[in-house]
């Protein structure tokens, strides 16, 4: 790839595979794929979702709630989750099998209790920074490739926060898996597609190319 491109891990943690508290249909599948990708890529940053134990999109600090029910947020709807990556805990490390010694570096999202963090870039509440946008900046990238979980949601706004950024943003999609809760695929499509994000595939830079053959998000 270009020295001028960015691969991001999102969220690739034992707690979105099967078997972990939220997991995601064959979410660990991204992994050999992602690892793949690896040697391609001077640049490499990962997220982790970080959350403290009360935080309060857990649909257990909600009495009379379910998981995937919807609340008002001061900062908008949130969708409530099981429990899930729970700082220092087993089901927030990333996947045993996941390479991430080349990483330049980690951002960890969701520690406010009081927020939730999808996007790698911006809090939900749509102001606060992760620093993602400044570290790239600081590396002159023009490309974001993103891959991990989930498609419909961290990938999907970390995608759209990358083109509010200003950065060129190609999601992999055979790197990602959805969450796939009631229209919410459909509705990360077309906030990529208005965003101007690219939905291709790894087989789409395996080439060797300047860039992905894929088109916007459809």
């Amino acid at each position: 790839m270009e020295p001028h491109d960015l691969l991001l891990i999102v969220d690739v943690q034992n707690d979105f595979c099967p078997g972990g508290n939220l997991p995601v249909a064959d979410g660990d599948q991204v992994v050999p794929v992602i690892n793949g990708l690896l040697p391609r890529f001077r640049h490499v940053v990962l997220t982790q979702d970080w959350h403290p134990a009360d935080h309060a999109s857990f649909a257990s600090r909600h009495p009379g709630k379910a998981p995937y029910e919807a609340v008002q947020m001061p900062y908008g709807e949130q969708t409530l989750w099981p429990d899930h990556c729970v700082q220092g805990s087993d089901g927030a490390a990333f996947h045993p099998d996941l390479e991430t010694d080349g990483a330049l570096a980690v951002i960890r999202k969701g520690m406010n209790p009081a927020i939730d963090s999808y996007s790698a870039f911006t809090e939900n509440d749509r102001s606060t920074p992760t620093g993602l946008g400044g570290l790239l900046r600081a590396l002159d990238i023009r490309r974001v490739f993103l891959a991990g979980l989930a498609f419909d949601f961290c990938v999907g706004w970390s995608a759209t926060d990358a083109r509010t950024h200003g950065f060129e943003a190609i999601v992999l999609e055979d790197a990602t898996r959805p969450v796939d809760l009631p229209g919410t695929v459909a509705a990360a499509r077309a906030a990529m597609l208005d965003a101007g994000v690219v939905v291709s595939t790894s087989h789409d830079i395996a080439g060797g190319g300047s860039g992905p053959t894929g088109q916007p998000a459809r």
